[in-house]
């Protein structure tokens, strides 16, 4: 799992890093990841309802692309990091309204169809998906406070990003340890499915 949410968040990486730099090639460097990405997992076979993030990504890195290339001195550029982590409380929350919480389709990877077809499955996700979108909203307000107030204060923005992501990892990697625990389920006796790559 760490490794598939470290692919995925690869072209945001990429756009903080080199954006440090330059915001044009930030942009560009993180939608080339992105659909480099994508098309790397489209060829693997990987289904779309598992690809909701990195498509989201996608679509986010063209429109900045678009507009640090056609207007680079839009005001509301200067709030890019919480505008990115806003971007992604938007695709968390959107998919909740859905009825597909992007985390469905990343665990069906990794669990066999008959753990994936189970309510407490559904729920267990509809929860991690939550948290995910709630730790965006905040990371994004926080960051855009951040932004306003103390733009220059780098080692607080870098906690804020760091710390909400990290929270959000954390529950999921315990969040179905712990239902699986209190439902008194064993996962060694639940048929799995080897975790694509």
């Amino acid at each position: 799992m760490l490794k598939y949410y470290a692919r995925t968040f690869l072209p945001w990486i990429l756009l903080a890093v080199v954006s440090g730099f330059d915001e044009r090639a930030g942009a560009l460097a993180g939608l080339t990841a992105a659909v480099l990405l994508l098309i790397d997992d489209r060829r693997k076979g990987t289904p779309w309802d598992a690809m909701i993030l990195d498509a989201s990504s996608a679509a986010y890195m063209a429109v900045l692309s678009v507009l640090t290339l056609v207007a680079p001195h839009l005001a509301v550029l200067r709030y890019g990091t919480s505008l990115a982590i806003g971007w992604l409380a938007i695709t968390a929350w959107a998919g909740l309204a859905a009825g597909q919480p992007f985390t469905i389709g990343i665990a069906r990877r990794s669990v066999s169809e008959f753990v994936a077809s189970t309510a407490v499955f559904r729920r267990i996700n509809i929860v991690i998906t939550t948290v995910w979108a709630l730790c965006f909203t905040i990371d994004a307000v926080v960051l855009a406070v951040l932004q306003h107030w103390a733009p220059h204060n780098v080692p607080l923005l870098v906690i804020c990003k760091v710390g909400f992501f990290t929270a959000a990892a954390i529950f999921t990697v315990r969040y179905p340890k712990v239902v699986q625990r209190r439902l008194g389920i064993d996962p060694a006796n639940l048929p799995t499915a080897a975790p694509a790559e």
